[in-house]
């Protein structure tokens, strides 16, 4: 009986994301927001609160697994610290499996393309780069520009979509993300990743974002979120800056290029030391 009663829990799950109902709230802010969509700057984008059904987006963060319950890939390096990332997506419960299918299903879609005012949007059955992520407090991710075409479809990547899943996100927590302008100057836009809550935005070679500040969350927490991205077969003849193909790009900030230097000076030093000589500094300190 359990079993039966997860079911049709599962199933309704799936039922209201198909459902008229969220088909015609799609449809409505797709229509409402699309010139918004694209005069917004450093370049198009938008969020919108409490985007997903209530009682999906419950079940999605009841279900989202822990750092220990699945096999997350874990990224070190000085651009993704403390971050886990998963994307076996037939792996995962079915409440939030379904969420990452109905966000490549023809309706999400058809939201988008009305939406980004791009054409043939086209999703990725393989969820490259995204699926879930999180990261662990004192983590963070760099200011970069995302992959650009996807080599095993053979595709232009043009729109990202993320929803976050956080409850009571405190301000103080950061983690947030921030939107740059070309020059990588600054951050001309900041989004709290608080629970429902999705951004979108296009996706070229200066759609620098990211949140670089550490997490100041408290232990017990991560700052999670689900991540689709989005292709089509090619793109409209533009500034060339904008469409060429590349992979992550990440990019330095103001006032951190000595210090991330330093760190990679460090790493490198580490790694070409004997193992002798290593311990006699180690023990010269001492």
């Amino acid at each position: 009986m359990p079993e039966q009663l997860e079911t049709l829990s599962d199933t309704r799950v799936l039922n209201t994301l198909l459902g008229d109902q969220f088909a015609a709230k799609l449809e409505a802010l797709s229509k409402a927001k699309a010139e918004e969509y694209k005069a917004n700057t450093p370049y198009p984008h938008i969020y919108f609160d409490d985007f997903l059904p209530l009682e999906v987006a419950e079940a999605a963060l009841r279900d989202f697994p822990e750092p220990k319950e699945a096999d997350w890939h874990a990224y070190t390096d000085v651009n993704q610290r403390k971050k886990l990332a998963f994307d076996v997506v037939e792996k995962l419960p079915p409440s939030i499996r379904d969420v990452l299918y109905f966000l490549n299903s023809r309706p999400m879609l058809k939201f988008l393309e009305t939406l980004t005012g791009i054409q043939g949007v086209l999703p990725d059955p393989y969820y490259t780069g995204g699926g879930l992520h999180q990261i662990r407090p004192g983590g963070l991710l760099e200011v970069h520009a995302d992959f650009s075409y996807h080599n095993a479809l053979r595709l232009d990547r043009r729109i990202n979509v993320l929803v976050y899943l956080n409850k009571d996100w405190k301000e103080e927590y950061g983690g947030h993300f921030e939107l740059w302008d070309r020059d990588v100057k600054r951050a001309e836009k900041k989004i709290l990743p608080v629970f429902n809550r999705c951004a979108i935005f296009s996706t070229t070679s200066i759609s620098f974002h990211g949140h670089p500040i550490p997490l100041a969350c408290p232990p017990d927490r991560n700052r999670k979120s689900i991540a689709t991205y989005y292709y089509s077969n090619g793109r409209p003849e533009e500034d060339p800056e904008l469409t060429h193909r590349h992979e992550v790009a990440f990019q330095e900030r103001p006032g951190v290029n000595s210090v991330k230097t330093t760190i990679r000076i460090k790493s490198a030093i580490r790694a070409i030391t004997p193992p002798v000589i290593t311990d006699l500094i180690r023990a010269i300190r001492k």
